[in-house]
Formats: structure tokens, sequence, C-alpha cells
């Protein structure tokens, strides 16, 4: 199993001060996690068998302070930039899950060459900006597992709910991590000024999109959308099935195996 370092860097002469856990000796490869907080897993185990993995924390998940520094999206992606630099990546492959996905698809199409190659795992925001925030803090506990999961009961809704040991307090803490950036935050969602829609054709790295074929959370039709506004990138899609929002954990096998053949290509 692979050593799993973890790094403090300093951003705006220590103005912040982001976590990044890294592991792996190969080619540069950065995962944006969730708005959930990050947990290193196997996942990320299989990536940095061939590749050195870089897994920044969001700002605010480390140092509740840090994202009040950050005064907009645009802030936000300008902020990546500084953590590609602060950890010497020139190009890179960015791997993003949900929001993770937004952030790099944000990153790869606003500065195209900062990005070598780009995986998007269920990316969100993009197609969900115009959907109201009440609405998601509308959702039962029971609704939003339901969506979340291809399983709830399965290994990877436990592992990601694991804390209380009762259903209910499972689905409750799951709504507390997973959904209270994305849903309080205006610097995350939805997009401020819902423009990743009018810029994702500036993408021009090698594009990977995976989606679960049972994710409710954002359709997996979008996928090929996703790809087709991709016009200046080879853009290549995977539907998983007997997977919702969590591909790469739920069909963790597959997933992975699609995103290292990508990588090496």
């Amino acid at each position: 199993m692979p050593t799993v370092q973890e790094r403090t860097l300093d951003i705006r002469d220590g103005l912040l001060k982001p976590k990044v856990l890294v592991s792996g000796d190969g080619p540069p490869v950065v995962f944006l996690h969730g708005a959930g907080g990050l947990r290193w897993n196997r996942f990320l185990d299989d990536l940095a068998a061939d590749f050195t993995v870089y897994a920044p924390f969001h700002p605010g998940l480390n140092d509740p302070d840090d994202i009040r520094k950050i005064d907009s999206l645009w802030g936000l992606v300008l902020y990546h930039y500084e953590l590609l630099d602060a950890l010497g990546l020139q190009a890179p492959a960015l791997v993003g899950h949900s929001y993770g996905g937004m952030l790099a698809a944000e990153v790869a199409a606003t500065n195209p060459g900062r990005v070598g190659k780009l995986v998007l795992l269920d990316a969100i925001g993009f197609w969900l900006d115009d959907r109201p925030v009440a609405d998601w803090v509308a959702l039962t506990p029971e609704e939003l597992v339901d969506i979340c999961f291809y399983d709830p009961e399965g290994e990877v809704a436990r592992t990601l709910t694991a804390v209380p040991e009762d259903k209910e307090e499972r689905q409750d803490h799951l709504i507390a991590r997973t959904w209270a950036l994305a849903c309080t935050s205006r610097f995350i969602w939805p997009i401020p000024d819902k423009g990743l829609k009018h810029r994702i054709h500036r993408v021009k790295s090698p594009s990977l999109i995976i989606w679960g074929k049972q994710d409710r959370l954002v359709d997996p039709v979008y996928a090929q959308e996703y790809a087709d506004r991709l016009v200046n990138a080879q853009a290549q899609v995977e539907i998983i099935d007997k997977a919702a929002h969590f591909p790469h954990l739920e069909q963790r096998e597959r997933v992975s195996a699609l995103v290292r053949d990508f990588l090496r290509g």
C-alpha cells in the first residue's frame, strides 16, 4: 500500500496554508474531491501505483477562515493556479469528483495551458446552476442518500457515513458533511455567474468523462452533453453501471482501470 504524506503549503505569503496529501512516484496527478471533504481511499491508492497523486483539501476544510479569504468563484480558480505553482506542477492531469470536477473544468477552461489531461467524475455545479439551493435544503435525509448512492446500505455508503451506527443519525451526518459547504456558501454553489457552460469549449486537454448510470444528482444524460461542449478537446464518455454519484468508489476497479489507461495513453 502506498505511503501517504501530508504537506502544508504557504500561499499568498502565508495567508493561506492548504494541506495536501501526497503519495506515489510517477507523473503528477491532482485529485480535487467533492464538497464533503477529503478521505484518502483505495481509488487514490490505485492511481498512486502509477502516478504521484496530490490531493489538496479545499479552502475552509482545514481552516474555516480560508474560505473567507477567497471572495468569488474566480478567486477560487486563481487559488488553484497558485496551488499548482506552490506544488511546482506545470501541466498535471486533473481528476475531479463532484464539486472538484466543476473546479477542475474551470481551471482547464480559464487557462488551458495549466492542465495536461482532465478527468471528470460526476462533475457537479455546471448543470445544476439553475436549481435553487432551497431545493437541496428541502431534501429529506433518505432522499439525499438514495440520490447519492447506488446502494444506500452498501459498503461505500457505510464508509462515507460510518460515524453513527443508527441509520437516521448516519444520514444526518452525511448531510452535515457533504452539503453544508455546498448549500450555504455563495462561493461554491450555484455558480455565481453561471459561466462555465459558456467557456467549457475553451478546454483543450484530452478529457475523460465518467458518470454513474444510477446517478440522480446529476443525470447521466449530461455526460454526453458535457462532452459535446468540449469541442476543442478529445473527449470520451464512460457510463458506469451499478454506480451513482461515487462511481470511482462504488465500481472502483473498473473506474480505476479506465482512468489509469487514459492517463497513460
